[in-house]
């Protein structure tokens, strides 16, 4: 599973896609390093992974959430002993959107 040589050609167009202003030292380092990734690529496809089962992680992932049980609620005396200012029942806020037209008093 050989791969084609990566060309100097090839890494300038890459970065032109890119938008990326690289110099022929950054170009042909890059070349090199394309080359190298590209190698180990080439090793894995060469092993043999017809008995192994595909997987989206390396880990066994587990829900660590905790189950959803309905609770009593908070008194609303004591929710609002937390608020800097209330309005009756509810949180009193500065306004962050609109202007004075928006104000209804």
């Amino acid at each position: 599973m050989a791969h084609q040589k990566i060309t100097m050609e090839d890494v300038r167009h890459v970065a032109r896609l890119s938008r990326l202003a690289l110099d022929d030292v950054q170009l042909q380092k890059f070349a090199t390093q394309l080359e190298t990734i590209l190698g180990y690529v080439d090793k894995l496809g060469a092993l043999d992974v017809s008995g192994i089962e595909p997987m989206a992680h390396a880990l066994p992932l587990h829900n660590v959430l905790r189950e959803d049980v309905i609770e009593p609620s908070l008194p609303l005396e004591q929710v609002l002993r937390n608020a800097p200012q209330t309005d009756g029942p509810f949180f009193k806020v500065p306004k962050v959107i609109g202007g004075d037209e928006d104000s209804a008093g």
